[in-house]
């Protein structure tokens, strides 16, 4: 049999870049969202990236350097707490606050929130913020949706976190072909029908309210187990349309991060031990320098000579 991986296959082996082998990036798809013009230097080029862990929606605007990525602003479901919604951060009503809550930080960021308000009623209808016509004078704020490795089909959460972005006044190119509510057509080229009423239920949380009005008919105990968290924050079924839209209103009014009080902890280091103003100490490890090293190595040096001479005279 013929030897493929020879010499001259090791010789001209590449080692994949890391985020690549282990399964993180798509280098293809990320070239094509990140390449421009070379015309066009120094243009950031920005990006909604939306990512969906196991607790938390996590939504991001960045784009992309030589040196990686930088952050503009950043928003996860967690963060929903503060705007009256403290628990059910994973779902597809929680994706739509926090689309909603990073668009109008990234419009505050840079000084555009007052041009471009966004679409106030929720109605679950297309809208294209590039369509509005605002006092400002420059081009409404633009980016790209980032789904990563995330399987695109229809009706799945991170297009929740694109409409809400949308919906806050970024320019985000989009059709409604995969929203919830929209149906395919039958005949080939025939045009498909989009249901916005179906998308609006999902954006204020109706099919979670009627799972639980259904899991509290059929199984009362299962119910007190799956919206244990629901039930500690007295929310019923029929008050989760109520809360989103609240939590709508707060997120416009306000949607400004917290900022942490400063402790002004001020640290004392003596060798090793570091003195903390709280009254907190702990050892660190400081770095050598080349002379210690140097003495370090010849101490070990002279330790196994030693050795040495100690079993040869044994």
């Amino acid at each position: 049999m013929k030897i493929l991986k020879n010499k001259a296959f090791f010789k001209r082996y590449q080692v994949p870049k890391k985020r690549r082998y282990q399964g993180k990036t798509d280098y293809q798809a990320r070239i094509k969202m990140i390449r421009q013009d070379k015309c066009k230097f120094n243009s950031k080029k920005y990006r909604l990236i939306v990512r969906i862990t196991n607790s938390k929606i996590i939504c991001q605007i960045a784009y992309a350097t030589i040196i990686g990525d930088m952050v503009v602003t950043q928003a996860n479901s967690q963060e929903l707490a503060k705007f009256g919604v403290p628990c059910g951060h994973t779902n597809y009503a929680a994706a739509y606050c926090t689309g909603l809550l990073v668009a109008r930080r990234v419009l505050k960021v840079m000084g555009m929130d007052d041009a471009f308000k966004g679409k106030e009623e929720i109605n679950g209808e297309e809208y294209h913020v590039e369509d509005e016509e605002a006092e400002y004078e420059g081009k409404p704020f633009k980016a790209i949706l980032d789904v990563g490795l995330q399987r695109t089909c229809a009706g799945a959460r991170m297009w929740g976190a694109l409409k809400g972005a949308v919906d806050g006044g970024v320019h985000v190119p989009h059709n409604t072909k995969n929203f919830p509510g929209y149906s395919a057509p039958e005949e080939k080229g025939a045009e498909g029908e989009y249901d916005a009423e179906a998308h609006k239920d999902r954006i204020f949380g109706k099919h979670v309210s009627e799972y639980m009005s259904q899991m509290q008919e059929e199984d009362e105990t299962k119910y007190e187990a799956h919206f244990a968290k629901f039930i500690a924050n007295s929310i019923d079924a029929d008050g989760l349309e109520g809360m989103y839209e609240e939590a709508h209103k707060k997120i416009r009014e306000n949607p400004g991060p917290e900022t942490a009080e400063k402790k002004n902890i001020t640290t004392e280091h003596k060798g090793n031990e570091v003195t903390s103003s709280d009254g907190k100490s702990y050892n660190r490890s400081v770095k050598l320098t080349l002379k210690q090293r140097r003495v370090k190595v010849q101490a070990k040096i002279s330790a196994a000579q030693a050795k040495l001479l100690e079993n040869d005279d044994d």
